[in-house]
């Protein structure tokens, strides 16, 4: 196992093969790679000594994927499989240790191409798997990821979502993030986060020869001591002047700076917002259980991907449950799509939180549990365990900036 290509061009040899252990990992496989090869995808159930007896009596295929989740000796196990394939099989392995030294120890001792602990996600899968069924190499991006949400409407929670997804990375995971609010005019990220929008942002946009990390930090308001939010409030009478290339030279500061990007876009005719989901990582496209919100998605679905999105974006339902509305397969049917994850309808826990800028998914629940499901999705990063570290930084998160401030001018 030398991870090379095939160069003999064998007709007898088949392209791909995989051995999986579970159903949720066979799901994954062939929706992360079914846009690099197309359907069928070989995929079997099994273990790397399920390969191991297969390959024994048929031709090694070009391209091999093997769950090593269950194995208790992997090493060994792998070169078992190494004396029966042929020597120049790319190897691609899944599994359930997460360590420095296994990885280099399979990679670079037993010549695997590629290693993917659990969690696993499809946009995991195409980034690191993809390239090499194309005879690429696989992707090494070292900056921070970027996300944008969107809704297909307004008002369906697109703002809500990204608000608390970003809170969630920032504040209960520690990692440095960005929280971007591309609607100039309203800066709703701010507001439900209770801080003030700037005019630092808008100011980058109009002048992308100024962007550089001294700006961006000028620019960010601080939330907590690694969640920072980028909004602004422009005068409604004002344009939104967003120079080509400013999202770029924009982007590029803001993942140099941290390790998260969320970016809040709505659905409208500007160059930001377009360029905004057209230059990150992953999209997420927010709906609710009503006609015009699946029609609405369905133009979403259907903008051509971004040069670094290597799969459709990740469809998030948002207030299932509500009466009168579609159930999930009615939604499903008419997308012609699976939804990726569903919120149920909350409106006492969420808007309690938002009229008192704080943040919906610090406390336990339903909400929690499915912004963690999408943290997963779009990140793949492991999650908190229960409710560990899910707590505010003193004197942030709760009511007692603008929030306050506004409810207080309503009783005078």
């Amino acid at each position: 196992m030398t991870g090379g290509m095939d160069s003999a061009g064998r007709h007898d040899r088949p392209f791909l093969m995989g051995f999986v252990g579970d159903a949720a990992t066979e799901a994954l496989i062939r929706e992360g790679l079914g846009t690099f090869v197309g359907p069928p995808i070989d995929l079997r159930r099994g273990s790397v000594r399920t390969a191991t007896a297969v390959l024994r009596r048929q031709p090694t295929p070009r391209i091999l994927i093997v769950d090593i989740g269950d194995e208790k000796q992997p090493i060994s196990a792998l070169r078992e499989l190494a004396h029966v394939v042929e020597p120049d099989l790319s190897v691609l392995l899944v599994g359930s240790l997460d360590s420095a030294d296994f990885y280099r120890e399979v990679t670079r001792g037993l010549g695997v191409l590629e290693y993917l602990p659990r969690p696993l996600t499809r946009e995991k899968i195409a980034r690191e798997f993809g390239p090499v069924l194309v005879g690429q190499s696989p992707e090494r991006d070292t900056g921070g990821r970027c996300v944008t949400v969107t809704g297909a409407r307004g008002g369906v929670g697109a703002s809500t979502i990204a608000t608390n997804l970003a809170w969630l990375f920032g504040v209960a995971m520690h990692r440095h993030t960005a929280l971007l609010d591309a609607d100039l005019y309203r800066g709703m990220t701010a507001l439900l986060l209770d801080v003030e929008a700037g005019t630092g942002l808008c100011q980058a946009l109009e002048a992308p020869e100024r962007i550089d990390v001294l700006l961006v930090e000028r620019a960010a308001v601080p939330v907590a001591e690694r969640l920072h939010v980028l909004a602004g409030r422009l005068d409604f009478m004002a344009d939104v002047a967003c120079a080509p290339g400013a999202t770029g030279a924009l982007l590029g500061v803001l993942r140099h700076r941290y390790n998260v990007v969320v970016a809040d876009v709505p659905f409208v005719p500007n160059r930001f917002g377009r360029d905004l989901l057209m230059e990150v990582h992953q999209r997420v496209l927010v709906l609710e259980p009503t006609l015009a919100s699946v029609r609405e998605t369905l133009r979403l679905l259907a903008l051509p991907p971004g040069p670094m999105q290597k799969q459709r974006p990740v469809l998030v339902l948002n207030r299932t449950g509500r009466p009168g509305a579609l159930n999930r397969r009615q939604v499903e049917d008419a997308l012609k799509s699976h939804v990726d994850l569903s919120i149920p309808d909350l409106p006492r826990q969420v808007g309690t939180a938002e009229t008192l800028g704080e943040a919906a998914v610090a406390t336990r629940g339903p909400f929690r549990d499915a912004m963690l499901e999408l943290a997963r999705q779009v990140d793949g990063v492991g999650m908190l365990d229960g409710g560990a570290g899910m707590s505010v930084a003193p004197g942030r998160g709760a009511a007692g900036g603008l929030g306050r401030r506004l409810l207080s001018r309503g009783r005078r």
